[in-house]
């Protein structure tokens, strides 16, 4: 299919948006890439074949879109501006594999849509070039999702990026890295320059790339639990894991017997700043409070 003109050179997208009249929310986030050798290698990164569905969120005029239906058996694409499903229409006219869903992807039922579009046993990839506005948000939906999504490729502010992969003792480390990194393997690919962008965003933009685990990578008692865990540690960067575990969970001496047993117990100290635990560490005190909570809480 590539005897089709690329969407996304600088003089196509200008044409796309005059031709519809079309005019950027803030609100929404919308910057469109105008680089076809990026989306190429957004695409490439996703090592996707024929036997792949993926699931594209915000495709905007179709830049990325197109270059997924050239790679990928089918594509299911949401996008929540209702004024660029005419564009949609006309742009991506020569595929016959997309199907696009005017929906909030974080209101939208991905499931129920994954299954009218993808084969029962179609492998499903995400690859997304994400509004920035709500990058956090939409990942975290989508890696709680019931969906068996086996890898990621996305697009976000490279900000972000740095935190969803970073290592512990990092500045950028902190809940984010660890709800990420409990389900993916996530590792930085390469960055885009905002140069790239149509309007162009303040920030330098970054794809990743997550592949999913066989099994999370520490084994916890409760899920729920450890992600409150890790939230609560992070909740003032620069306190200690107890001033932290205390804010949060209580300070009446039944509760700090409970909190200063389990540490002890983990071998974890008190003293430490919550950035300095692995994920491990998370998971051996999150499973020790668990034991340990009907023993000082009844």
């Amino acid at each position: 299919m590539n005897e089709y003109k690329d969407i996304a050179t600088p003089s196509r997208t200008k044409e796309i948006l005059k031709k519809h009249g079309f005019s950027f929310k803030k609100s929404l986030g919308q910057n469109f890439l105008t680089e076809p050798n990026i989306l190429r290698k957004i695409a490439e990164a996703g090592d996707l074949s024929k036997e792949d569905g993926v699931i594209e969120i915000g495709p905007g005029i179709g830049a990325l879109t197109e270059h997924l239906a050239r790679h990928a058996g089918k594509v299911l694409a949401f996008e929540i501006d209702q004024r660029l499903i005419p564009v949609l229409e006309d742009t991506l006219s020569p595929y016959d594999n997309i199907t696009v869903v005017n929906e909030d992807i974080l209101k939208a039922d991905v499931v129920a849509e994954a299954k009218k579009v993808f084969d029962e046993e179609q492998p499903i990839k995400v690859v997304a070039n994400l509004p920035y506005y709500i990058t956090t948000p939409i990942m975290m939906h989508l890696l709680m999702s019931p969906l068996d999504i086996t890898t990621m490729v996305v697009m976000m502010q490279k900000e972000v990026a740095d935190r969803m992969t970073a290592k512990p003792s990092t500045k950028a480390y902190g809940s984010l890295s660890i709800a990420v990194q409990f389900y993916m393997e996530a590792k930085l690919a390469f960055i885009v320059p905002k140069t790239a962008f149509v309007p162009q965003p303040n920030v330098d933009s970054a794809i990743i790339k997550l592949e999913k685990r066989e099994t999370p990578i520490v084994d916890v008692i409760d899920e729920t639990f450890f992600f409150e865990l890790t939230r609560a540690s992070f909740t003032q960067r620069r306190k200690t894991l107890w001033n932290n575990l205390t804010s949060h969970f209580g300070k009446d001496d039944q509760t700090k017997q409970w909190l200063e047993k389990s540490l002890e117990e983990s071998d974890i100290d008190p003293k430490r700043r919550g950035e300095t635990l692995s994920i491990a560490e998370f998971g051996k005190l999150s499973n020790v409070l668990i034991t340990n909570k009907n023993r000082y809480n009844e």
